[in-house]
């Protein structure tokens, strides 16, 4: 089973278009009209649903921190800093975590892009 995400509303549109044309499946906030939920609510809502969530946003490194410090579920967080990234790289990369993995390699984790290649 794939992983599928949810993009938060800092991401941009073209990442989302990107993973969709390679048959990703992305919800975004704005979508699920979720575009002004607190992050905490927006980290329940994606695991709601069943999906990662996808972020530039470095507040939602705490939240997620937050509930592995207190053992609560929650169906991952890839974090990728915008300046850090190109939006090519992380459509590469979100495909090959979405078609490579499964929900259970993300439960419960935060992951970074780029990803380390050693």
């Amino acid at each position: 089973m794939a992983i599928a995400f949810y993009m938060d509303v800092h991401v941009p549109l073209a990442i989302t278009l990107g993973l969709r044309i390679r048959g990703v499946d992305v919800i975004t906030a704005q979508e699920d009209n979720a575009a002004t939920l607190p992050d905490p609510a927006l980290l329940g809502r994606a695991t709601q649903l069943n999906r990662a969530l996808f972020t530039f946003d470095d507040d939602l490194l705490s939240e997620a921190a937050k509930l592995q410090q207190v053992n609560k579920p929650f169906n991952g967080v890839i974090y990728a800093h915008p300046l850090k990234i190109s939006i090519g790289q992380c459509v590469q990369e979100l495909e090959l975590i979405a078609k490579a993995g499964e929900p259970k390699d993300v439960q419960n984790r935060v992951e970074f892009l780029p990803l380390k290649w050693s």
